[in-house]
């Protein structure tokens, strides 16, 4: 199971061993008292640090469970080279009991001394209601790495690595299926370039057989991620009133995570109506600017940051058609990342209210409402963050921090904070509508944006996609592949609409061959004259396609694509099929894999029309 490499180039690395390795996390923050050194952890039995209720702390130190026998079934060679670790390396044994949970790197056994694993404590807000401590139930992390040669630092965890205080009433366990699920969608979705976790490795455990909706092999997956706090870190603190340690975790977020204070957005309009231009937005100051005696301060400009950070992460979601499933807050990362991956689906026939989730009966959490709900998840943040943003330049006095807010001050600093709020609602606003605009402008061929664009070419377009219930991306890539000079006149094009149809025909209430071609037709119209504006008088044919085709992928990892995949490797003991798929995955763009051709276009091809919309459980 070689690394292979992911652009054709070959990169150095080091050895898991000399891989640098930190705990800045556990060195800054406050642990669980119950353990509050490593050692205390240790020497207590691994089944005694079980559920319980944990405060005044952002983590517990717990090890993982000990894994018998693990196998070690599929390495990411994208993973492996943005860790830093060297080609090889996935073949040796420290490598795999590594992965598995049980080797501690970092840590002496004989001194009991050194790095040691922790897991987190958060809260969260699901389907709209408080559910009070959750935590990583069933994810330990192990160190913080730095890549040698990026300087990039990032979280090392392993999900499904056994119970600690945080499981609840579950077991701490993940099962193959949806660590299969989550294992190459973190892949892809990196590779599509959106914001998300990564994850290293999958390991099956063959001794392990955990319960869900049946019993089912179990399995860990060894992710990574520039952080794994979640707003839910913050809704846990100001449930129990802990403004000291939001206080540390804000701070330790900008310093830590984040580049310094000095990296957040350029502070908004001040109460003297100077303003500077949001940093790296591309958007105007006008854009965003808010009523006056709403002067920032450094909090609410790394509430700012987290702020444009998701918006960013959303509004790819919706140009590529990506539904997480549960975004609740403890499903919502301060990064701005795609993080924890249950009932996800990239949608096939478009569909705004389509959700993976079958216990989402609400739809709360569909494809349409994405936008919507991380701002609601936000919100929520701006609520634990408004103490520290509403008392304005008072911030750092020492009466602020020792007592808080004077009674005669409170209606003053909630007013402000919640001003600030409305105001990051509209940079929120701004930040997803430019980050689709440039998305979906790529995705259509087009150099520059026009106003005009978003109804005649985006929202038409969408309309005719949900009524013809045609294929989302398929749908881009096909259109990577039209040269204008193909639609020159009405006949033309209504030929070329029918490339876009499913394979059993055209479908949707009342729709007929005709008038899918005549409606598919009109717009190309309307596409081809916009290509003429932007590539000049031949469309720019060869250049432009080749550009789109690096922004329309040809692969996507539908959901029939994932169970086929957990099919063959659970039921039929394949193993083969994990490192092709994912190989595709991390290759989305390509014309072909060097696999069996006609596989590939199997897989790159119309999704089985029983299979389409499929759903799942949350404990997928």
């Amino acid at each position: 199971m070689a690394a292979k490499y992911t652009n054709g180039t070959p990169y150095s690395g080091v050895s898991l061993a000399d891989l640098p390795k930190s705990w800045t996390f556990t060195s800054s923050l406050p642990p669980d008292d119950e353990f509050p050194t490593p050692a205390a952890s240790h020497k207590t039995p691994r089944e005694d640090i079980g559920p319980r209720m944990v405060k005044g702390a952002l983590f517990t130190w717990v090890r993982p469970e000990e894994a018998k026998d693990p196998e070690l079934l599929c390495v990411s060679p994208a993973a492996l080279r943005d860790l830093g670790i060297k080609q090889g390396e996935e073949q040796t044994e420290e490598f795999r009991q590594t992965v598995a949970g049980n080797r501690l790197l970092g840590w002496d056994e004989e001194k009991e001394e050194g790095g040691y694993p922790w897991a987190q404590c958060y809260g969260g807000w699901q389907f709209g209601s408080w559910a009070g401590q959750l935590g990583d139930g069933r994810a330990i992390s192990l160190f913080e790495t730095t890549n040698p040669a990026t300087k990039k630092r990032y979280e090392l965890q392993l999900k499904g690595a056994g119970l600690t205080p945080y499981s609840r009433f579950a077991d701490g366990k993940a099962v193959l299926r949806s660590s299969i699920r989550e294992f190459i969608v973190s892949e892809a979705l990196n590779a599509l370039r959106i914001p998300t976790t990564r994850a290293l490795s999958l390991t099956l455990l063959p001794h392990s057989r955990v319960r869900r909706e049946t019993t089912e092999p179990g399995a860990i997956v060894a992710r990574f991620a520039e952080t794994w706090l979640r707003i839910g870190t913050f809704d846990l603190l100001r449930a129990r009133g802990d403004r000291d340690l939001i206080r540390k975790l804000s701070t330790y977020i900008a310093e830590n995570v984040f580049d310094g204070w000095e990296s957040l957005p350029a502070r908004n309009p001040d109460d003297d109506g100077k303003s500077e231009e949001p940093v790296g937005t591309g958007i105007s100051k006008d854009a965003i600017e808010g009523p006056a005696g709403l002067e920032e301060n450094r909090f609410a400009r790394l509430y700012r940051e987290i702020v444009r950070r998701n918006a960013k992460t959303v509004a790819a979601w919706q140009a590529y058609a990506f539904t997480n499933g549960v975004l609740n807050t403890d499903n919502t990362s301060i990064f701005g990342l795609s993080i924890d991956f249950g009932p996800f689906a990239f949608l096939d026939n478009f569909d705004p209210n389509y959700t993976p989730n079958h216990d989402d009966h609400m739809l709360r959490y569909s494809y349409r409402n994405q936008p919507t709900i991380i701002w609601w998840n936000l919100v929520r943040l701006g609520e634990s963050l408004g103490e520290l943003m509403g008392v304005g330049a008072d911030v750092d006095t020492e009466e602020f921090i020792e007592k808080g807010i004077r009674h005669e001050k409170e209606k003053e600093v909630v007013s402000r904070a919640e001003g600030l709020i409305m105001r990051v609602g509209e940079e929120y606003k701004a930040v997803f509508l430019d980050e689709y605009k440039r998305l979906m402008t790529a995705r259509l061929g087009l150099r520059t944006f026009k106003e005009p664009d978003f109804e005649q070419l985006y929202s038409e377009l969408l309309d005719s996609l949900q009524d013809l219930e045609l294929d989302f991306n398929q749908f881009f890539r096909k259109l990577s592949n039209l040269k204008v000079e193909d639609l020159e006149t009405k006949a033309q094009r209504e030929e070329v609409a029918g490339v876009f149809f499913h394979h059993e025909g055209v479908t949707g209430i009342t729709n007929t061959d005709e008038s899918a071609r005549k409606r598919l037709g009109e717009w190309l119209e309307r596409w081809r004259t916009r290509v003429y504006e932007d590539w000049g008088p031949d469309g720019g044919d060869e250049e432009r396609m080749a550009e789109m085709k690096k922004v329309n992928p040809k692969f996507i990892p539908k959901g029939w694509i994932l169970d086929e995949v957990i099919r063959r490797v659970e039921k039929d003991g394949e193993r083969e099929i994990l490192d092709r798929v994912l190989h595709m995955a991390l290759h989305p763009f390509e014309e072909s894999w060097g696999w069996d051709e006609k596989e590939e276009e199997r897989y790159c091809g119309d999704v089985p029309r029983n299979d389409r919309a499929m759903q799942c459980s949350c404990s997928s």
